[in-house]
């Protein structure tokens, strides 16, 4: 069997021992640490880490026999053994000599566990050392005592500040080159002190080091008495992590409902941040809905007390409705619930982000649609400048604004790291292409929470003795939208069914006045009336939406407010040249004289559905005719 390079691994019998179970015990005592290692190109961040597995007897005796092949191979450190090749995985990191890849690897000490992160220095790869800092508690950020403080110490800075890491390391490595000199680490510490001061960081330890020889790494350096300060070993194992998550309010994104009979339904997840004990009442954080915690569940029995890091089952005392993506929460200490939002965002994506542009976001365990509305400026990760931005390319940073399809509930997310980050996905490739941390709500007030009330539109429903739905009609001006919802509604009402009809230039003389015909100003346009329609059918009605809505993106976002076939998109069809012969408002002929800007078909795009549930060709068939179609759809 493969023996570490201090003792034999114990075999399945020597488990069962009392002492066995005693020392698996200590160790599931001890507390984690998750760390990464970033810098510049050659700073030693892989040889850091493996020095320190090979120093803590983790890596054993076949390791070592391969580390030595791939050294005379690969390595640059003569007859000696490279560590860095224990981490760098890849073929093409071994060639060149670089990180490409993030390679994580545990290892443990008397005091503490740890998940340490290697990160690659180069630019182009910022996404990926994003991603090692997105879980960490810690970052080491090595600096090459013969260069100092380079551009790429200021970006790895900065996005470890960004993503909410307060505790930073900076490992002075390649002492041994540059003589020990005391001078030099004091010149370098001064520098990055100086620049660090905006972050925010509530810790900053400067360590001189030789990784290569473990000097100040895991052991003490007679070559550098003049540094009093702890070798780096010594400060990941004694290093106060703040218990925000354990201390903060009760959070607990639903992951799935778990009904394994009729007698059985709990809501599963794991706990990001607070506690939770039977007894507790709690509020589902989007509907306002109350409980309480009936029993906490979990594999090995129930519990009395869930914290933060717990992988539970909540059964409650009451039957509320809860689903996937859901945040639980104390009803005195609730996220904040929105659906337009300012954030950080990441871009990891090749091709670049482009405002007005739909993807889908996944915030905690929810999943909606969202536009990026404006990308309010860029940030140079090397002058940490804010600079304006029309779209953000490959491992850009910006602060951008966001238009969510449903509301979702958040933390700030230098409050809570779980609750305010998010993710980007292409709708079409399913990829990842951007990493968020949320800022704040763009509401005006932050302290408005949603309340809950018995009478909901299934009752509503119930009385009127209809479903409702939202008949959004769409098409060019002088399409004929208005003329057939009119006529659709007449019918309807005959039919004694209860409905509303909102009409575009009627809600612009009202609630949306104060909006022009600016891009930004059409998606804020369509979402009021979406909103506006998603309360008339929470009253039971039948609600008839007549808007020339003309993007796509922004009928998904009020399609998105509805379920199942609540929403039928009806797409009034209407060649662009009928309509302007039409010109029944005289619009046309103003558009092509220039009098009104940004009109739709002129100078501003039409895009007609791709897969409407209703297409009406008003060229052939009469106005009369479609709102018969309609009736007949409807099936009333």
């Amino acid at each position: 069997m493969t023996q570490a390079l201090t003792s034999a691994v114990p075999s399945a019998d020597a488990l069962d021992t009392p002492l066995a179970v005693d020392i698996l015990a200590d160790h599931e005592q001890k507390g984690l640490l998750r760390f990464l290692t970033c810098g510049s190109v050659d700073d030693g961040k892989s040889t850091l880490i493996g020095r320190l597995l090979h120093d803590t007897k983790k890596v054993f005796e076949d390791q070592v026999a391969a580390l030595r092949k791939d050294s005379a191979r690969f390595g640059t450190q003569g007859e000696e053994l490279d560590f860095a090749l224990l981490v760098d995985g890849l073929e093409a990191e071994r060639e060149q000599g670089i990180t490409i890849d993030v390679a994580y690897r545990f290892f443990a000490t008397e005091e503490r566990k740890f998940i340490v992160a290697d990160t690659p220095g180069h630019e182009q790869y910022t996404r990926n050392m994003a991603t090692g800092a997105s879980t960490a508690d810690l970052a080491v950020i090595l600096i090459d005592a013969r260069k100092g403080v380079l551009p790429q110490t200021r970006r790895h800075s900065f996005i470890v500040s960004l993503l909410g890491i307060r505790h930073v390391v900076v490992a002075v490595n390649k002492m041994d080159i540059v003589g020990y000199a005391q001078e030099t680490f004091a010149a370098i510490e001064a520098d990055y002190r100086a620049f660090a001061e905006g972050f925010g960081f509530e810790s900053i330890e400067v360590i001189p080091m030789a990784a290569i020889t473990g000097e100040n790494l895991t052991r003490r350096a007679p070559s550098m008495s003049w540094y009093e300060g702890p070798t780096l070993l010594e400060h990941l194992e004694t290093v106060r992590i703040d218990a925000d998550a354990v201390n903060g309010p009760f959070r607990m994104p639903v992951q799935w409902v778990n009904r394994p009979n009729l007698d059985f339904r709990g809501y599963a997840g794991t706990i990001v941040s607070g506690s939770v004990r039977p007894g507790d009442s709690i509020a589902v954080a989007a509907s306002g809905r109350l409980a309480t915690v009936a029993r906490i569940a979990t594999m090995g029995g129930d519990l009395e007390e869930a914290t933060a890091g717990d992988a539970v089952t909540l059964t409650l005392a009451e039957e509320i409705d809860i689903s996937r993506g859901d945040v639980l929460c104390p009803p005195d200490q609730r996220p904040e619930v929105a659906d337009r939002l300012s954030a950080h965002v990441i871009w990891m994506g090749d091709e670049p982000l482009v405002p007005g542009r739909r993807y889908a976001v996944k915030v905690g365990k929810r999943l909606t649609s969202a536009l990026v509305t404006r990308i309010v400026h860029g940030i140079d990760v090397n002058t940490l400048q804010e600079d304006a931005a029309e779209t953000l390319s490959l491992n850009e940073i910006g602060f951008c604004e966001l238009a969510l399809a449903t509301p979702v509930a958040f933390d700030p997310y230098e409050v809570n790291r779980d609750t305010g980050a998010f993710v980007l996905i292409d709708p079409l490739s399913n990829q990842t292409v951007g990493a968020g941390m949320i800022w704040r709500s763009l509401r005006k007030a932050d302290n408005i929470h949603r309340q809950a009330f018995d009478i909901d539109r299934g009752a509503r429903s119930e009385l009127t003795g209809q479903k409702p739905r939202v008949l959004w009609f769409t098409g060019l001006s002088g399409a004929g939208k208005s003329t057939i919802a009119n006529l659709v509604e007449q019918k309807l009402h005959e039919k004694g069914r209860l409905t509303f009809l909102l009409d575009g230039d009627n809600v612009r003389h009202g609630l949306n006045r104060d909006l022009g015909f600016s891009e930004e100003d059409r998606v804020e346009n369509i979402r009021r009336v979406g909103e506006v329609a998603k309360l008339f059918t929470d009253a039971g009605l039948i609600v008839l939406v007549s808007f020339i809505s003309p993007f796509r993106s922004d009928r998904k976002l009020a399609r998105d407010l509805f379920k199942g076939d609540e929403f039928v998109e009806i797409h009034v069809d209407t060649p662009l040249s009928v309509a302007e012969d039409r010109d029944p408002k005289g619009l046309y002929r103003k558009a092509r004289a220039g009098e009104i800007r940004n009109f739709t078909g002129i100078d501003s795009p039409y895009e007609p559905p791709e897969s409407p549930e209703l297409h009406l060709d008003t060229v052939h068939r009469s106005a009369e005719e479609l709102a018969e179609d309609v009736i007949r759809y409807l099936k009333l």
